[in-house]
């Protein structure tokens, strides 16, 4: 049996978590940064907390036994990507990436592309004040405390400590979302500007159909650049295929 460590959070690691605790040949272990106050639980064992940067994740992989890492984290979680690029490669353990496809434009959109969420507080600066559905994070919600102009409704699954600007609507919630429930958020709050992260997948694209068809322009953080040199796939099923190469 092969123990699998799968750092995870997102759709993609649950799944995966479903399929490798279904087959006999593995033995899995989730790992959840605990970033999320309630998080969707994946099937089988799983941990909550970090590892104390890339020596506590190499102590843990030799202690734990572990044979192949699956980083299936949120596109935008650098750091646990880097240290466990890093980790894998001091612990001579095989690591596969699962990275959803990012979104790309379609006719009718109207998007901005920036590198950070510091550039998208940048780009709001640089436009006339409006009313903004903020959609990049509870972390990332300070970068916009100073657009004292722009009224925001910021949501997010859990509410920031600190940093608000100085107006919103504080809108606690998480995907899935509906076109019709989007474009009724939309609508009602008058929003001029949707502020997302391009993290993929379906489960909050809603929200970018929705402001293609209301004409609500989009300004789009790219994603950061992923560790070089580790192999990557794109679903859950191609990375259970991936590890049944290893066996």
């Amino acid at each position: 049996m092969s123990r699998v460590l799968l750092l995870g959070g997102t759709s993609e690691a649950r799944e995966l978590a479903a399929l490798l605790d279904a087959d006999p040949a593995f033995d899995v272990e989730s790992s959840l940064a605990g970033r999320v106050a309630n998080p969707r639980l994946p099937v089988g064992r799983s941990r909550i907390g970090g590892f104390g940067g890339v020596q506590g994740m190499v102590d843990y992989l030799a202690a734990g036994g572990f044979s192949a890492v699956v980083d299936a984290t949120h596109p935008f979680a650098a750091t646990i990507s880097r240290n466990v690029a890093e980790a894998a490669r001091i612990s001579g353990l095989p690591l596969v990436s699962v990275i959803r496809p990012p979104w790309e434009p379609q006719a009718g959109d109207d998007w901005f592309r920036v590198p950070t969420v510091a550039g998208a507080a940048a780009e709001m600066a640089a436009r006339p004040a409006g009313r903004a559905l903020l959609t990049t994070g509870r972390q990332d919600v300070h970068e916009f405390a100073h657009l004292h102009a722009w009224w925001f409704v910021v949501r997010v699954v859990d509410a920031p400590s600190k940093g608000l600007p100085r107006r919103y609507a504080l809108l606690l919630d998480r995907g899935p979302y509906t076109c019709a429930g989007e474009r009724d958020l939309i609508q009602r709050n008058r929003i001029d500007v949707l502020v997302t992260k391009n993290s993929g997948g379906d489960l909050v694209s809603a929200k970018l159909t929705a402001a293609r068809e209301l004409g609500v322009a989009v300004i789009m953080v790219d994603r950061p650049a992923r560790p070089a040199g580790v192999p990557s796939v794109t679903t859950a099923v191609e990375a259970h295929a991936w590890l049944a190469t290893l066996a």
